[in-house]
């Protein structure tokens, strides 16, 4: 059992590490390198799990598999009420797991546990619920033309979003890229930062549980001026989301 040092004690259950490894195109996998690093617990500054070090290598497969879903697979194309129903469960599993889950961010980032668990990792079923919710209201627009003509508008998803993202909140900006890509049936390849892994990789796992395809969500854990740069340039990304919600 772990102890907080605020005026607010709680303790909580150190969770086993479950996942340390790449998510790519639905699967767990190795980087390329076969490189690991250290996440380590602020609070202590013990090592909590060894982490695969992607880089330019595993960027591209992620690309690739989140281009291969955009492109051929099912999700841009699916009713908008079966993406807000996938969407749905997704936050129902994170709200099924919020205990680990805030013990993995409590831990990672150095966070009260009691924070984590009533307010930041909640959020994201809420971000997640929300989002679900406008998946199925993304409409044009009919335009007044100056002559005989229609005109309108069509919104349709961009394609390939590259996600990075911070490690004060990993969980909620996590969330903020992530659900609103999802809804508008956009792929991705989402970059955490190197201190905070541990919860990116979770919510992977729930998104798989929930049913979004393979490729749909792509995990590459690794440095920024390595992973992040590739992916930040990587000419395949139709969109950037860069550090920030």
């Amino acid at each position: 059992m772990v102890q907080s040092k605020d005026s607010s004690e709680v303790n909580f259950k150190i969770p086993k590490i479950k996942f340390t490894k790449l998510f790519i195109n639905g699967e767990f996998v190795d980087s390329v390198s076969g490189n690991t690093f250290e996440t380590i617990d602020p609070r202590n500054e013990e090592v909590i799990a060894r982490i695969a070090e992607g880089n330019k290598y595993d960027v591209d497969l992620a690309v690739k598999a989140a281009r291969e879903a955009f492109d051929n697979g099912p999700w841009p194309r699916l009713p908008p009420k079966e993406r807000r129903r996938i969407m749905l469960k997704f936050a129902h599993l994170v709200l099924e797991h919020v205990e680990e889950i805030a013990a993995l961010d409590a831990m990672d980032a150095g966070k009260l546990f009691s924070d984590v668990k009533t307010s930041e990792v909640p959020s994201v079923a809420e971000v997640l619920c929300y989002y679900a919710g406008a998946a199925d209201k993304i409409h044009g627009t009919t335009l007044k033309m100056s002559s005989e003509i229609q005109g309108y508008t069509l919104l349709e998803p961009i394609g390939v979003v590259g996600h990075i993202i911070p490690w004060n909140f990993p969980s909620q900006v996590f969330a903020c890229k992530v659900a609103p890509a999802l809804a508008a049936g956009c792929t991705m390849v989402v970059k955490p930062a190197e201190q905070t892994p541990l919860s990116a990789l979770y919510y992977a796992y729930l998104a798989e549980q929930a049913g979004i395809p393979d490729g749909v969500i792509n995990v590459v854990t690794g440095f920024g001026h390595t992973a992040g740069a590739a992916l930040s340039s990587h000419m395949d990304v139709d969109k950037g989301s860069p550090n920030g919600p």
